[in-house]
């Protein structure tokens, strides 16, 4: 009895556990990606090429349903839509609505596919030609195939884009020449630039905001009004 208790409570810190390391690396991707903004747009540019031309060849070798195929093409075209003003985008832009529409409508649409295996009209099954199918998709090929062709994209961007509200002024100096040679000495002027917060970071920030206001609220945080002491 005690023993089961104590695989439940293993359980609930291994989910803990692996829900930070997602988390963490999420957080580390996001920072990776605004530093190096060009690169990852090109990624995800070669990213999309790469998974549509993944859809054609299980159409061809693996007669994988063309209309369903079509629309999974479809979806990657309208995610293509979101690299235009990368990394920003607004949230209540109609490409970024139909994108999340379309990554469940996708996911719904092939995982009916996966769990109903189409059955031929008994027309076909009566031809001395029909050969029915010996071997259905694997877990691995299946969970596969959704990792890659489904949720990569989608992910990638989750990860990628910063939202238009979360985008931060930063001010850095610059040197006027014009200025030095008009008065002898060095003019120095301010650009403003813009440096966005990717979804994935903003997220992460709001809920470790969260745990750490629920913490202060229950006195297993520190009290920021009595000078770093615990809440009594």
């Amino acid at each position: 009895m005690f023993l089961a208790l104590l695989s439940y409570v293993g359980i609930i810190v291994g989910f803990v556990f692996l829900t930070l390391a997602i988390a963490a690396g999420l957080y580390y991707l996001s920072e990776l990606v605004e530093e190096h903004s060009r690169f990852t747009k090109r990624l995800l540019e070669k990213l999309i090429y790469g998974i549509i031309g993944t859809h054609i060849l299980l159409l061809i070798f693996d007669h994988f349903p063309f209309w369903l195929t079509l629309f999974s093409i479809g979806t990657q075209v309208v995610y293509y839509q979101n690299l235009k003003q990368f990394p920003f985008i607004q949230l209540s832009s109609g490409v970024f609505i139909a994108s999340c529409v379309l990554v469940l409508l996708n996911h719904y649409f092939w995982f009916q596919h996966f769990s109903r295996p189409s059955i031929p009209p008994p027309t076909l099954r009566s031809s001395p030609l029909y050969e029915p199918p010996s071997v259905f998709p694997s877990f691995s090929e299946v969970s596969s195939f959704f990792g890659i062709c489904v949720w990569l994209v989608p992910f990638s961007l989750f990860v990628s884009l910063s939202a238009g509200d979360n985008v931060l002024p930063s001010t850095v100096e610059s040197t006027n020449g014009f200025g030095a040679g008009m008065g002898g000495a060095e003019g120095a002027g301010t650009a403003t630039l813009r440096k966005g917060q990717g979804m994935a970071k903003v997220v992460i920030g709001k809920v470790r905001e969260g745990v750490a206001e629920v913490a202060r609220v229950i006195g297993w945080g520190d009290d920021p009004r009595s000078g770093g002491g615990r809440i009594v």
